[in-house]
């Protein structure tokens, strides 16, 4: 029977590591599965388009475009300037909720930088709050205060467009033609009415304020005159913002905006839902099949109202930022230019600039291939024939597309601050220039890259980060919107020529009027040069780190003569990294996981050199385009983090025994004194076995272990402990003890050479180890290790213990503190901390260390990725 049981329980352990396996599978690829998600929405709505269009002309487009006036443009940019303005008042008003007001420059900053990222990128929450804290950690805020900000934000922006659509409801019922059911009239207007009445009931029952708590954590609510003031301001912000498309409509009548707005509203949150950058195609395909009109007339306006809503904004904020990045690295003087940076509200969104011209060169990339796709502008190619010799002309039409497709995969080292995309971008740029003018005289795109160019020459000196750009890893998030920008201009080609019949001479035509031969020979060079970059990537050889995977011996040696800490032994684990000291005598021990570079403990060796290694590896991880994360850490490491930068957080407290004098016969040890002496009663006995002798036991160690991680449902952890590996464990002495000769648990001994401190890591028993078997194992280690001369014993760390959450502490500890209460069932935080006490230790700090915002999450993220995995 009880060998059914142990077999039922290793069956368990089996499926537990196979959903582990399956569990990482999908954690490592999320990236990827999110991509391909992304990329089949983005498919169905360039399907949506192909079949909404398919009776539309290009000539019927480019009439319609060419009929907007002045008057609809100008009326159009108004209405858009008057919605980027009231967005700024979103944050403007949710900083004054939650009690930190800011002047209203800084936060125009960082609402319109924000908003022009997310509007043509998508991933509002992520892009959008990313680009807010990096405005407003420089101005004084924390991430808990710019969460809320984005949190009030973004529920008044959909409290907005409920109103208005609302509104649209009630004043105009039964006006969406796309809806198959139509509402009842007198249905569409109660709801319309309701739902405002609602919102305003919430608002007045909170009309002096208020917080709503969660975990420790308070979201401070807006007054009845906040409240208000968002929501108008919200209303006034879609208005406009739906506005500014309805006038480039030429002759829709004014009850025809509800109409409209009814369907503005669908496509911001059908492009919100896909995530596909800037809502390309989605967006536009919730329009045309809302709108009445002929669908060449909303073609152009929605190409018209992208260009002024979307593209517009976004040139302005890269080239504003750009203006005052590179100013602020032309200053000599680094002190003035921190008090620079603390006045300014544009110099203190500097770290935006490099997003924001990779994301404009990405656009100037699309623009050359949507070019190429298109058929050049009446009577241009005439003029240039009489210029330039067509063959001239005809390589420049292909040469122009290839340059767009670099320009999309350089984009993302600009991003990264990278030398070699700065360089390989403006040269694109320059090359790309020349080459709108000999394929078409496209002056405007011409001018939008010298323009790019230009911004890129100013700001210059901030790609700094000196790595090959064929050795840079491309997302998948990278690598899809690259691949619906040029499936993009595909489809536009087969738009513009789809009347044109195909035949095998359509390749070797060379004509003025040749333009399907053009679109056709452009897609070739594409498809052939994304072919060529996947091999050039696929075979490019990576640059090879100076770091040791494994711990040279004489480093080894002369480190841990100087290691006071017993978790030095890490380094046996074979599973992490090392950067070793210039000198040979001291290293850290770290291991990169995603974008993570995880550093475990202080730096063992003498501590001149810690300062040394931990600006080194903060470096690398910098140059690598890495987030740093230092994993208990001492008080030692506190000041050298605070110089680097890194913010700090309380992880919990390790428990420490000093040796001296220790014994059971106080009053204080009466419990562990018990327990162990009902241990002896069952025959207990305590051995250590040193390591040269551990290959006899460890087939017994085996089984004892096997059983243990059966009976606790748990699979080996990694990094952070060691794991049962007969190579690791040979390396340790080893505590057991003993009942009739036969081994009932165990724990491998940790020592450090200096005598300063004894500990153990692994610490299995068997079924049968009687009651108290544990609490004998420690003490007769404790009184082992101070008849062999060592002065403390380290019980190990009580994760999130002596984390104090108060009104005004920061999240974290909130967080922390409410875990270490209420998070029994899913670790026991608290009743290790009071196992461990009845040892009577000292308690020390430990800490972690990382750069500010999301940093701190996505590193503990990956942190537990790599101890489970």
């Amino acid at each position: 029977m009880q060998d059914a049981d142990v077999a039922t329980r290793l069956t368990r352990v089996t499926r537990i590591r196979d959903w582990a396996r399956i569990r990482d599978w999908i954690a490592h690829r999320r990236g990827t599965l999110i991509a391909l998600a992304v990329l089949v929405v983005a498919v169905l709505g360039f399907a949506a388009i192909h079949k909404l269009t398919a009776e539309i002309r290009l000539s019927e487009v480019r009439a319609a475009f060419a009929a907007l006036g002045w008057p609809e443009l100008s009326a159009s940019i108004a209405l858009t300037v008057v919605s980027y303005i009231a967005l700024t008042f979103y944050d403007t008003i949710a900083l004054r909720v939650i009690g930190h007001p800011l002047p209203w420059r800084t936060a125009a900053v960082a609402s319109f930088t924000s908003y022009t990222i997310s509007h043509n990128l998508g991933l509002a929450m992520l892009t959008g709050g990313s680009a807010r804290y990096r405005v407003y950690s420089r101005a004084g805020l924390d991430e808990a205060a710019v969460a809320r900000v984005v949190l009030i934000a973004g529920v008044t922006f959909w409290a907005g467009v409920i109103t208005v659509a609302c509104l649209s409801m009630a004043l105009h019922p039964g006006m969406l033609p796309v809806v198959r059911w139509t509402m009842p009239p007198l249905l569409e207007r109660s709801i319309g009415i309701a739902i405002p009445l609602a919102m305003l009931a919430i608002v007045l029952r909170y009309r002096r304020g208020g917080a709503i708590g969660l975990f420790g954590w308070r979201l401070p609510l807006p007054d009845a005159r906040q409240a208000l003031a968002l929501v108008l301001v919200s209303t006034v912000d879609l208005a406009a913002a739906s506005a500014a498309l309805f006038v480039l409509l030429p002759g829709a009548s004014p009850d025809l905006y509800p109409v409209l707005f009814l369907g503005y509203a669908v496509a911001i949150v059908v492009a919100l839902i896909s995530h596909v950058p800037g809502g390309l195609g989605v967006f536009e395909a919730v329009i045309i099949a809302t709108m009445p009109q002929n669908n060449a007339t909303i073609l152009a306006a929605l190409l018209a109202y992208r260009i002024i809503y979307y593209v517009a904004p976004l040139i302005l904020a890269a080239v504003l930022l750009a203006f005052h990045e590179g100013r602020q690295w032309r200053r000599r003087d680094r002190t003035a230019g921190q008090e620079r940076r603390g006045t300014d509200p544009l110099a203190i969104a500097l770290p935006l600039a490099p997003l924001l011209l990779g994301v404009l060169v990405f656009m100037c990339g699309a623009m050359l291939l949507v070019s190429g796709a298109l058929p050049a502008a009446p009577g241009r190619m005439d003029v240039l024939a009489s210029v330039l010799p067509l063959p001239i002309s005809e390589m420049a039409h292909v040469a122009a597309s290839l340059v767009g497709v670099m320009l999309l995969f350089v984009a993302l080292g600009l991003y990264r601050r990278l030398d070699g995309a700065f360089w390989a971008a403006r040269l694109l740029l320059v090359t790309g220039t020349l080459l709108s003018i000999a394929k078409g005289l496209d002056y405007e795109e011409a001018t939008v890259l010298v323009l790019t160019a230009a911004a890129l020459q100013w700001t210059r000196a901030a790609f700094y980060r000196r790595t090959r750009l064929t050795a840079e890893p491309l997302s998948p998030e990278w690598l899809v919107g690259v691949g619906a920008a040029i499936g993009l201009s595909v489809l536009i080609g087969f738009f513009a020529y789809r009347h044109v019949g195909y035949s095998s001479d359509l390749w070797w035509r060379f004509e003025t009027d040749a333009n399907a031969s053009r679109f056709l020979r452009t897609s070739l060079a594409v498809g052939l040069l994304l072919i060529g970059a996947a091999i050039w990537r696929l075979f490019a050889a990576a640059p090879v780190p100076m770091v040791h995977d494994e711990l040279p011996r004489d480093v080894a040696e002369a480190a841990l003569a100087h290691a006071d800490r017993t978790d030095a032994m890490l380094a046996f684990t074979g599973d992490k990294r090392f950067l070793v000291s210039d000198s040979g005598d001291a290293f850290l021990m770290y291991q990169v996981k995603g974008a993570s570079w995880i550093v475990i403990g202080d730096p063992i060796g003498p501590a001149e050199a810690w300062s040394e290694l931990l600006w080194a590896i903060r470096a690398r991880a910098d140059a690598a385009q890495g987030r740093l994360l230092l994993y208990q850490i001492g008080l030692r490491i506190v000041p050298i983090a605070i110089e680097m930068g890194l913010k700090l957080v309380k992880y919990g407290e390790e428990a420490t025994v000093e040796l001296e004098g220790f014994t059971l016969d106080t009053p204080d040890m009466r419990s562990v004194r018990k327990a162990s002496r009902v241990a002896e009663r069952a025959g207990a006995e305590f051995a250590v076995v040193p390591a040269a002798e551990m290959p006899a036991i460890m087939p017994e160690l085996h089984a004892i272990s096997d059983w243990w991680l059966a009976d606790k449902n748990h699979a080996e952890k990694r990094f952070s402990v060691g794991r049962f590996e007969p190579g690791y464990m040979a390396k340790f002495d080893c505590a057991v003890v003993r009942i009739e000769g036969r081994i009932v648990a165990f724990a491998n001994v940790w020592g450090t050479p200096n005598k300063q401190e004894l500990s153990v890591d692994l610490m299995r028993h068997a079924e049968s180890m009687p009651q108290g078997g544990m609490d004998f194992l420690f003490t007769r280690l404790m009184l082992w290790g101070h008849e062999h001369g060592y002065r403390t014993f380290s019980l190990g760390m009580a994760p999130l213990s002596g984390i104090d959450a108060r009104r005004l502490s920061p999240t974290w500890s909130k967080v922390a503190a409410f875990l270490f209460r209420h998070g029994e069932r899913f670790y026991g935080f608290a009743g290790l901390r009071a196992y461990k006490e009845k040892f009577r230790p000292n308690w020390t700090p430990r800490y972690i260390a990382s750069p500010g915002g999301t940093s701190l999450l996505r590193g503990l993220i990956d942190l537990q990725a790599l101890v489970s995995r």
